[in-house]
């Protein structure tokens, strides 16, 4: 059995407390669960990495920034290093998350220098593609993932897959509006995305997960994850009270040893 993801982006929402007790609880809430199997991550604000990394085992739940700076060093206001994130024991980084491309208007490119830089500095870069309503409309999002892909992972190498995550999150399916994904919709474009993977690196390339991230909610989730292309879940606001997203986790867990002897 592949290794299952699970994890949250937590934005600009809990302080640097409020994020110490989550993650706490949610620490003592999966506790039981084999980390050989299912991996739990959390991606907390700036301000609160140091104190998250100090408060729980990353080997039991990995602590991620929300973004990185390109560069060492320079003059970059308001940009975090790969330095000062190495400094305090960050080990997984996030790029191109829907808002930092449509907010902040990130390009491809810059995503692919952030992915460079962070695999440099020995990081496991989770890189963020989806496509817009309008380009679902037009009936070209597999284009548009292949192209994020091939130029998120440019002169990516081999030897560097196994620190590369994906998170296939439709622009559509995202905040507070946002429309789920159909199971079957999504798995088909994790389907576009690990073929893509497989043209880029070769075989390798099924080596890298590949979430899914989009309204996922304690209704979606067990269809989600017990489909054959999905390898976790990238879950947003059902997962910021650590009970909830506690819950979320066991259920679908269960779901998914329960499918797995049918399928056998």
């Amino acid at each position: 059995m592949k290794k299952v993801y699970f994890g949250t982006n937590l934005k600009m929402y809990k302080n640097i407390q409020q994020t110490v007790d989550y993650l706490k609880e949610l620490e003592k809430g999966t506790e039981l669960i084999n980390r050989e199997e299912y991996e739990f991550f959390v991606i907390p604000s700036y301000i609160s990495l140091p104190s998250a990394t100090n408060s729980v085992s990353q080997d039991k739940i990995r602590i991620g920034a929300q973004n990185m700076g390109w560069e060492e060093e320079g003059q970059y206001t308001g940009e975090i290093s790969p330095r000062m994130l190495d400094e305090i024991s960050v080990k997984l980084v996030m790029v191109g998350h829907s808002e930092r491309r449509h907010v902040f208007r990130e390009t491809d490119e810059e995503e692919n220098k952030k992915v460079l830089c962070g695999l440099k500095h020995g990081f496991t870069m989770l890189l963020c593609i989806g496509e817009t309503e309008n380009e679902k409309e037009f009936g070209i999002s597999n284009e548009v993932l292949r192209s994020q892909l091939i130029k998120g992972l440019h002169c990516v190498r081999k030897e560097e897959v196994k620190k590369i995550w994906i998170a296939y999150e439709p622009v559509w399916a995202i905040g507070v509006n946002g429309k789920p994904a159909s199971e079957e919709y999504a798995n088909s474009k994790h389907k576009v995305i690990k073929e893509c993977l497989i043209d880029i690196f070769g075989e390798c390339g099924l080596e890298i997960p590949v979430l899914y991230g989009g309204s996922v909610n304690p209704q979606n989730a067990d269809s989600l994850i017990t489909q054959e292309y999905i390898d976790g879940l990238f879950v947003g606001r059902s997962a910021w009270n650590a009970e909830q997203f506690s819950s979320l986790i066991f259920k679908s867990i269960d779901t998914l040893k329960k499918h797995n002897k049918k399928v056998m």
